[in-house]
Protein backbone atom coordinates (compact mmCIF):
# COMPACT_ATOMS: atom_id res chain seq x y z
CA UNK A 1 0.00 0.00 0.00
CA UNK A 2 0.55 1.56 0.88
CA UNK A 3 0.84 5.56 0.23
CA UNK A 4 0.63 9.99 0.46
CA UNK A 5 -0.14 12.93 0.72
CA UNK A 6 0.35 16.24 -0.58
CA UNK A 7 -2.30 16.18 -2.97
CA UNK A 8 -4.04 19.62 -3.45
CA UNK A 9 -7.61 20.28 -2.55
CA UNK A 10 -9.96 21.51 -4.92
CA UNK A 11 -10.74 25.22 -4.21
CA UNK A 12 -8.57 27.23 -1.90
CA UNK A 13 -5.26 25.99 -1.45
CA UNK A 14 -4.36 24.81 2.52
CA UNK A 15 -1.31 26.14 4.38
CA UNK A 16 -0.14 22.79 5.31
CA UNK A 17 3.51 22.73 4.28
CA UNK A 18 4.54 18.86 5.17
CA UNK A 19 1.39 17.88 3.00
CA UNK A 20 1.81 20.37 -0.04
CA UNK A 21 5.70 20.07 -0.27
CA UNK A 22 6.21 20.92 -3.95
CA UNK A 23 8.58 19.73 -5.65
CA UNK A 24 8.75 21.61 -8.80
CA UNK A 25 11.60 24.24 -7.32
CA UNK A 26 13.93 23.25 -4.99
CA UNK A 27 14.00 19.49 -5.08
CA UNK A 28 16.28 17.83 -2.88
CA UNK A 29 18.01 14.35 -2.60
CA UNK A 30 16.25 14.18 0.91
CA UNK A 31 13.00 13.47 -0.52
CA UNK A 32 14.02 10.49 -2.76
CA UNK A 33 15.76 9.26 0.45
CA UNK A 34 12.17 9.27 2.18
CA UNK A 35 10.20 8.06 -0.41
CA UNK A 36 12.93 5.38 -0.99
CA UNK A 37 13.29 4.17 2.83
CA UNK A 38 9.87 4.47 3.22
CA UNK A 39 8.48 2.22 0.68
CA UNK A 40 11.76 -0.12 1.39
CA UNK A 41 10.67 -0.82 4.77
CA UNK A 42 7.02 -0.60 4.04
CA UNK A 43 7.54 -3.77 1.71
CA UNK A 44 10.15 -5.36 4.67
CA UNK A 45 7.07 -4.72 7.20
CA UNK A 46 4.53 -6.54 4.12
CA UNK A 47 6.86 -9.42 3.14
CA UNK A 48 8.41 -10.00 6.58
CA UNK A 49 5.24 -10.43 8.73
CA UNK A 50 3.99 -12.19 6.11
CA UNK A 51 6.45 -15.22 5.87
CA UNK A 52 6.45 -14.77 9.98
CA UNK A 53 2.52 -15.55 10.00
CA UNK A 54 3.02 -18.44 7.69
CA UNK A 55 5.74 -19.71 10.54
CA UNK A 56 3.33 -18.85 13.50
CA UNK A 57 0.20 -20.87 12.23
CA UNK A 58 -1.52 -22.51 9.31
CA UNK A 59 -4.65 -20.78 10.02
CA UNK A 60 -5.02 -18.62 6.86
CA UNK A 61 -7.04 -16.00 8.86
CA UNK A 62 -4.99 -15.98 11.69
CA UNK A 63 -2.05 -15.49 9.16
CA UNK A 64 -3.91 -12.19 7.15
CA UNK A 65 -4.51 -10.98 10.85
CA UNK A 66 -1.15 -11.20 11.60
CA UNK A 67 0.05 -9.80 8.50
CA UNK A 68 -3.03 -6.95 8.36
CA UNK A 69 -1.84 -5.68 12.29
CA UNK A 70 1.73 -5.33 11.13
CA UNK A 71 1.17 -3.39 8.11
CA UNK A 72 -0.95 -1.16 9.89
CA UNK A 73 0.84 0.10 12.45
CA UNK A 74 4.24 -0.11 10.38
CA UNK A 75 2.87 2.28 7.88
CA UNK A 76 0.95 5.06 10.44
CA UNK A 77 4.69 5.07 11.71
CA UNK A 78 6.28 5.39 8.38
CA UNK A 79 3.72 8.00 7.17
CA UNK A 80 4.13 9.92 10.68
CA UNK A 81 7.79 10.51 10.31
CA UNK A 82 7.99 10.63 6.77
CA UNK A 83 5.81 12.91 5.56
CA UNK A 84 7.25 16.13 6.90
CA UNK A 85 10.38 15.38 4.41
CA UNK A 86 8.37 14.05 1.25
CA UNK A 87 4.89 13.88 1.68
CA UNK A 88 5.02 9.74 2.64
CA UNK A 89 3.28 8.73 -0.76
CA UNK A 90 5.77 5.26 -1.05
CA UNK A 91 2.74 4.63 -3.97
CA UNK A 92 3.39 5.77 -7.62
CA UNK A 93 -0.52 6.22 -8.24
CA UNK A 94 -0.58 8.96 -4.87
CA UNK A 95 2.47 10.35 -6.45
CA UNK A 96 0.35 10.67 -9.89
CA UNK A 97 -2.74 12.12 -8.82
CA UNK A 98 -0.34 14.97 -7.34
CA UNK A 99 0.48 15.29 -10.87
CA UNK A 100 -2.99 15.59 -12.07
CA UNK A 101 -3.66 18.54 -9.42
CA UNK A 102 -0.22 19.62 -10.48
CA UNK A 103 1.79 19.64 -6.94
CA UNK A 104 4.34 17.87 -8.52
CA UNK A 105 6.26 18.19 -11.86
CA UNK A 106 6.17 14.60 -14.36
CA UNK A 107 10.44 14.64 -13.21
CA UNK A 108 9.69 14.62 -9.48
CA UNK A 109 6.93 11.43 -10.51
CA UNK A 110 9.30 10.03 -12.44
CA UNK A 111 11.84 9.87 -9.81
CA UNK A 112 9.12 8.87 -7.06
CA UNK A 113 8.00 6.12 -9.12
CA UNK A 114 11.55 4.78 -9.82
CA UNK A 115 13.11 5.24 -5.64
CA UNK A 116 9.76 4.39 -4.92
CA UNK A 117 9.85 0.38 -6.92
CA UNK A 118 13.56 0.13 -5.83
CA UNK A 119 12.41 0.72 -2.52
CA UNK A 120 9.54 -1.87 -2.68
CA UNK A 121 12.33 -4.94 -4.32
CA UNK A 122 15.02 -4.03 -1.81
CA UNK A 123 12.60 -3.88 1.07
CA UNK A 124 11.62 -7.28 -0.34
CA UNK A 125 14.57 -9.20 -0.32
CA UNK A 126 16.21 -7.43 3.36
CA UNK A 127 12.71 -9.51 4.25
CA UNK A 128 13.68 -12.80 2.54
CA UNK A 129 17.29 -12.24 4.38
CA UNK A 130 16.04 -12.21 7.38
CA UNK A 131 13.99 -15.41 7.07
CA UNK A 132 17.53 -17.08 5.43
CA UNK A 133 15.56 -17.12 2.72
CA UNK A 134 16.80 -17.25 -0.90
CA UNK A 135 17.86 -13.56 -1.26
CA UNK A 136 15.90 -13.24 -4.86
CA UNK A 137 12.60 -15.46 -5.48
CA UNK A 138 9.72 -15.28 -7.61
CA UNK A 139 6.66 -15.88 -6.18
CA UNK A 140 4.31 -18.54 -7.75
CA UNK A 141 0.88 -17.06 -5.88
CA UNK A 142 -1.02 -16.55 -8.97
CA UNK A 143 -3.55 -13.73 -8.28
CA UNK A 144 -6.54 -13.57 -10.97
CA UNK A 145 -9.41 -12.59 -11.45
CA UNK A 146 -12.12 -9.95 -12.59
CA UNK A 147 -13.30 -10.43 -8.52
CA UNK A 148 -9.70 -9.61 -7.15
CA UNK A 149 -9.04 -6.11 -9.81
CA UNK A 150 -12.62 -4.69 -8.53
CA UNK A 151 -11.19 -5.80 -5.05
CA UNK A 152 -7.79 -3.15 -6.02
CA UNK A 153 -9.81 -0.95 -7.56
CA UNK A 154 -12.21 -0.10 -4.67
CA UNK A 155 -8.93 -0.24 -2.04
CA UNK A 156 -7.20 2.01 -4.26
CA UNK A 157 -9.87 4.61 -4.94
CA UNK A 158 -10.74 4.60 -1.01
CA UNK A 159 -6.79 5.52 -0.42
CA UNK A 160 -7.23 8.69 -2.75
CA UNK A 161 -10.45 9.69 -1.31
CA UNK A 162 -9.72 9.18 2.01
CA UNK A 163 -6.12 11.56 1.43
CA UNK A 164 -8.03 14.38 -0.50
CA UNK A 165 -11.01 14.52 1.60
CA UNK A 166 -8.52 15.01 4.54
CA UNK A 167 -6.16 17.49 3.01
CA UNK A 168 -9.74 19.25 1.89
CA UNK A 169 -11.10 19.30 5.56
CA UNK A 170 -7.48 20.71 6.53
CA UNK A 171 -7.14 17.40 8.87
CA UNK A 172 -3.90 16.42 7.63
CA UNK A 173 -2.72 15.49 11.56
CA UNK A 174 -5.06 12.39 11.15
CA UNK A 175 -3.70 10.93 7.70
CA UNK A 176 -0.86 8.61 9.27
CA UNK A 177 -4.01 7.05 11.65
CA UNK A 178 -6.74 7.44 8.72
CA UNK A 179 -4.54 6.29 5.91
CA UNK A 180 -3.30 3.10 7.73
CA UNK A 181 -6.75 2.08 8.98
CA UNK A 182 -8.49 2.54 5.41
CA UNK A 183 -5.55 -0.02 4.12
CA UNK A 184 -5.79 -2.47 7.26
CA UNK A 185 -9.59 -2.58 6.65
CA UNK A 186 -8.82 -3.45 3.18
CA UNK A 187 -6.56 -5.93 3.93
CA UNK A 188 -9.90 -8.06 5.51
CA UNK A 189 -12.92 -6.52 2.93
CA UNK A 190 -11.44 -6.30 -0.41
CA UNK A 191 -10.83 -9.62 -2.03
CA UNK A 192 -7.45 -8.94 -3.26
CA UNK A 193 -6.16 -8.10 0.11
CA UNK A 194 -5.69 -4.34 -0.78
CA UNK A 195 -2.11 -4.12 -2.30
CA UNK A 196 -3.50 -0.72 -3.76
CA UNK A 197 -0.09 0.43 -4.80
CA UNK A 198 2.21 -0.64 -8.04
CA UNK A 199 5.24 -0.27 -6.08
CA UNK A 200 4.47 -2.48 -3.54
CA UNK A 201 2.75 -4.68 -5.96
CA UNK A 202 6.45 -5.11 -8.05
CA UNK A 203 8.15 -5.81 -5.10
CA UNK A 204 6.12 -8.97 -4.03
CA UNK A 205 6.86 -9.99 -7.28
CA UNK A 206 10.27 -11.10 -5.07
CA UNK A 207 9.11 -13.06 -2.16
CA UNK A 208 7.57 -16.64 -2.88
CA UNK A 209 5.88 -16.30 0.32
CA UNK A 210 2.29 -15.24 2.19
CA UNK A 211 2.25 -11.81 0.72
CA UNK A 212 3.59 -12.74 -2.67
CA UNK A 213 1.97 -12.09 -6.26
CA UNK A 214 3.29 -13.95 -9.24
CA UNK A 215 4.91 -11.61 -12.24
CA UNK A 216 1.97 -13.04 -14.43
CA UNK A 217 -0.61 -10.81 -12.55
CA UNK A 218 1.33 -8.09 -11.91
CA UNK A 219 0.34 -5.93 -14.89
CA UNK A 220 -3.49 -6.10 -14.17
CA UNK A 221 -2.99 -5.35 -10.80
CA UNK A 222 -1.65 -2.43 -11.74
CA UNK A 223 -4.07 -1.35 -13.98
CA UNK A 224 -6.59 -2.03 -11.39
CA UNK A 225 -4.73 0.46 -9.18
CA UNK A 226 -4.29 3.29 -11.39
CA UNK A 227 -7.90 2.64 -12.73
CA UNK A 228 -9.04 3.02 -8.79
CA UNK A 229 -6.90 5.94 -8.17
CA UNK A 230 -8.30 8.16 -11.08
CA UNK A 231 -11.63 6.81 -9.66
CA UNK A 232 -11.13 7.91 -6.22
CA UNK A 233 -9.84 11.54 -7.54
CA UNK A 234 -12.91 11.93 -9.67
CA UNK A 235 -15.49 10.84 -6.63
CA UNK A 236 -13.02 13.53 -4.71
CA UNK A 237 -14.64 16.20 -7.13
CA UNK A 238 -18.04 15.39 -6.85
CA UNK A 239 -18.65 15.07 -3.26
CA UNK A 240 -16.47 18.36 -2.72
CA UNK A 241 -18.29 20.46 -5.07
Amino acid sequence: MGQTFMLKPLGKPLRVATMRCKTKGGFTVNKLLSEFLGTCLLVCIVVGSGIMATNLSQDIGIQLLINTVSTAFGLMVLIQLLMPISGAHFNPVVTLINLIQKNVSISTFIKFSIVQTAGAITGAVLANTMFNLALIESSTKIRSGSNLYLGEVIATAGLILVINLLVSQEKTALIPVMVASWIGSAYFFTSSTSFANPAVTIGRIFSDSFAGIAPGSVLQFIAAQIIGALLGLGIFKVVSR
